[in-house]
């Protein structure tokens, strides 16, 4: 349960990386609830690698401690080093100038660290999800030969995950379109991201041509409507399928609501929603969800 979701496709290439190069501790950067975050440090902790993570948070909480919800609780149990910043200094400094600023202070040290970029996102881990459409191909061939996709969904942060599916979907017989609900980036910036991802694969294809990106962050990163809650409630009911309430909670919504407004668009196909883990942000909502939940009583015990 501690090591899931999307992320762990990434770190099986980046981690390999890491020890091939004789790293000792591994340096990585998220949001303050990073599923990113707490499945590189667990996956550190059993390959007996020190993790250090760059959280950021609200200014008016860098002084206070961040708590133990959520992936918070996973990261502190298992001694992951936590250093915050806040959502100024990250957005100023950005990812790379606060991760190489850990580095040269744990090389002074003797360390020898490996970083790893936000969401594992680069074209290395973007092997992970390339690696996955030919998992996806196996099951389809080991199947009765009647089950096929017109569509893949998929929820998008930092752009690896989409860029993995959708080179991977192109470049084989899948041939799937890959649409990716963004919760975090405009769609502009997450296709030119795309762009260099595909461009470090060498793959000669334009990310414009292989992916549909809309924008699902409603309002704001991490933050849900009562509508957003309730739809993953009422999934969960009916299915028993979790949805997490950052990422493939809002890709899911979503979709049903493109699928809502443009029929024509989606009628008649064959969608496979995938799935990409981090239901521990959960724990962190349990307020905002508390009113939507079953209620619950003392049984009644006649004497």
């Amino acid at each position: 349960m501690q090591l899931s979701g999307n992320k762990v496709r990434k770190l099986e290439f980046l981690l390999a990386d890491a020890v091939a190069e004789g790293a000792d501790c591994i340096i990585t950067i998220g949001a303050i609830q990073s599923n990113h975050c707490r499945a590189t440090a667990v996956a550190a902790k059993y390959l007996n690698l020190d993790c250090y993570l760059i959280l950021f948070t609200s200014e008016v909480l860098l002084d206070k401690d961040p708590g133990l919800s959520g992936n918070l609780l996973v990261e502190r149990l298992i001694g992951a080093h936590i250093n915050l910043v806040s959502e100024q200094e990250f957005a100023s400094i950005g990812s790379v100038g606060l991760t190489n600023l850990l580095k040269e202070r744990l090389l002074s040290k003797g360390k020898k660290p490996y970083v790893i970029p936000v969401g594992g996102s680069n074209s290395l881990g973007t092997w992970g999800y390339i690696e996955a459409i030919r998992e996806i191909k196996d099951q389809l061939r080991k199947g009765n030969g009647e089950v096929a996709f017109d569509d893949i969904v998929v929820a998008c942060g930092s752009g690896g995950t989409v860029a993995g599916l959708s080179v991977g979907s192109w470049l084989s017989e899948l041939g799937a379109k890959v649409h990716a609900f963004s919760v975090y980036y405009d769609p502009k910036y997450l296709y030119e991201y795309t762009q260099g991802l595909l461009d470090g694969l060498q793959v000669g294809v334009c990310s414009l041509d292989i992916v549909d990106i809309q924008n699902a962050k409603g309002l704001g990163y991490d933050v849900n409507t009562t509508e957003e809650l309730i739809f993953i409630k009422e999934i969960a009911e009916a299915t028993g399928v979790v949805l997490d309430p950052v990422y493939s909670g809002k890709a899911a919504y979503g979709m049903m609501k493109d699928m809502a407004e443009n029929p024509e668009k989606w009628e008649g196909r064959k969608v496979l929603f995938i799935h990409t883990g981090g239901v521990l942000s959960l724990f962190d909502k349990t307020e905002q969800v508390a009113s939507l939940v079953g209620t619950w009583r003392r049984l009644d015990i006649q004497e």
